[in-house]
């Protein structure tokens, strides 16, 4: 009975196990050094996977209940599974893990009457990369065929460090006045993705294909835009986010400005933080106020001047042009202006761009204002960057009733970052909630007291919202953080 029971165990042990890992690399995009290297709680690598395998291991190989630790690791793992916002998602990769994986359990425990547990996992592992290597290239060459089948395709290529998803939103508006327009789906922006996109969803009668353009690495942009080839560019604000894997600031400048090797660029827009020189067909645009004069720069070619920012709607001007939209937050003027900006190079006047901004509706989590039981909801939940959080801010303060903050600070930033955060906050917030525990201990130094709340997990969520808020308040969600953060 007992050598069945622990067969038994061994597989639900290797699966279990298998779980664990394969969720952790879907979080980081399937990269193995940034789960052992830039995972936010390390710890969880102890407790779920390092110790309970060498308990196992002892216990397995000295006497015949290993069983037992497959069950008290079992509970274990449900219960981190349950406190998971995001659990894993069987896409056909994961799939073909656990196929993998279940196949070096049953060779090691046939071929060679072993139940170990990491030859499975790691053999599994490097299966599953060739595979998705394999499939990967015959899916690119597909997408690379069906881009070129489209002869009068314009594709508008767009990165930034903070408001690439806004600006390529921004753009589709704009210019489905005049075109058949689709742009990548809601923050798909890998070499992968786009691929996918391209192969499944792109209509064939699209005259205006706009793309947006992620990173984590240099070299990441320059494979989306050697692949993509857009016509037209657009660099939106750069800035420390994802410092932790750059390294340096100019890391970053120098991997965004790889949006510029495609072989039919017409038109470039950069903005003023890049600090590049214009060009014949590479412009700049930015504000006065931002000009270094140090930096032996020209001003920007265009000038985002008079933004006017309330919880209503958000104006600014641009070459003399006043422009408007129901849009929060004074930082959007500039991703709005650079939507423009392309919009005029594609042919529409002024007047069809502002008939096309009266119109325009919020990106869903980015300073989304919705008004409910009374109170004033600012979700900003998917604006992750110093700049926009601290506009979220000044555009709360002027909000003359009682007000709330619930976020759990900046992530994959310098520490120096959650410092402006957490002062900025008790400046203007009377409550303030900060979730987990990644950045806890910064706002707790420099938040007062009797403002502070921290809300250990999200199942909290809606009792702590009963009790800190009421009718009338103003409740900003700045920011979220999934729970592996």
């Amino acid at each position: 009975m007992l050598p069945l029971l622990n067969i038994v165990a061994y597989a639900l042990f290797v699966l279990s196990m298998g779980y664990y890992f394969i969720t952790n690399l879907q979080w980081y995009s399937y990269k193995l050094n940034r789960v052992l290297f830039h995972h936010t709680k390390t710890w969880w690598h102890f407790v779920y996977f390092l110790v309970p395998y060498a308990i196992y291991e002892v216990i397995s190989n000295t006497s015949p209940y290993g069983f037992v630790v497959v069950i008290i690791y079992l509970v274990l793992l449900f219960t981190w599974y349950r406190g998971l916002d995001k659990p894993l998602v069987f896409t056909g990769r994961v799939k073909r893990f656990f196929a993998a994986l279940v196949l070096f359990a049953l060779f090691m425990a046939v071929a060679f009457k072993s139940y170990v547990v990491v030859i499975p996992l790691f053999g599994a592992y490097f299966v599953s990369v060739f595979i998705e290597k394999m499939l990967f290239n015959g899916f690119k060459v597909k997408a690379e065929k069906k881009i070129e089948s489209m002869k009068e395709l314009k594709v508008v290529g767009i990165t930034a460090s903070y408001g690439k998803t806004s600006i390529k939103n921004y753009i589709e508006h704009l210019l489905k006045a005049k075109y058949k327009i689709y742009a990548t789906p809601r923050s798909v922006n890998t070499l992968g993705g786009v691929m996918k996109d391209v192969n499944d969803d792109l209509p064939s009668d699209t005259e205006v294909y706009v793309v947006e353009m992620g990173a984590r690495g240099e070299g990441d942009i320059a494979e989306i835009s050697t692949f993509v080839n857009p016509h037209y560019v657009v660099v939106g604000k750069i800035g420390p986010a994802h410092i932790e894997y750059f390294k340096t600031m100019e890391n970053i400048r120098n991997t965004k400005m790889e949006i510029l090797q495609t072989e039919r660029l017409k038109e470039a827009w950069i903005h003023e933080s890049a600090m590049v020189k214009p060009e014949k067909n590479i412009h700049t645009f930015g504000t006065k106020e931002n000009l270094d004069i140090h930096s032996g720069l020209p001003a920007p070619e265009f000038i985002v001047e008079a933004v006017e920012a309330t919880l209503d709607a958000t104006s600014f001007t641009l070459q003399g042009v006043r422009y408007s939209a129901n849009i929060l937050g004074a930082f959007n003027a500039m991703n709005l202006a650079a939507a423009v900006l392309v919009a005029k190079e594609l042919g529409l006047n002024d007047e069809q761009i502002q008939t096309q901004l009266s119109t325009l509706e919020p990106v869903a989590h980015r300073l989304q204002r919705i008004d409910a039981g009374g109170k004033v909801i600012l979700d900003d939940s998917f604006n992750g960057n110093i700049d926009g959080m601290m506009a979220s801010f000044d555009l709360a303060s002027t909000y003359e009733g009682r007000k709330v903050v619930i976020t759990p600070g900046l992530v994959e930033v310098d520490d120096a970052l959650n410092v402006q955060v957490a002062k900025r906050a008790n400046e203007v917030f009377d409550v303030v909630v900060v979730t987990g525990d990644l950045n806890y201990a910064i706002f707790k130094e420099y938040v007062d007291a009797d403002k502070l709340v921290k809300l250990v997990s999200k199942a909290e969520m809606e009792s702590m919202l009963v009790e800190q808020t009421m009718p009338g308040d103003l409740i900003l969600f700045a920011n979220d953080a999934p729970s592996f953060v």
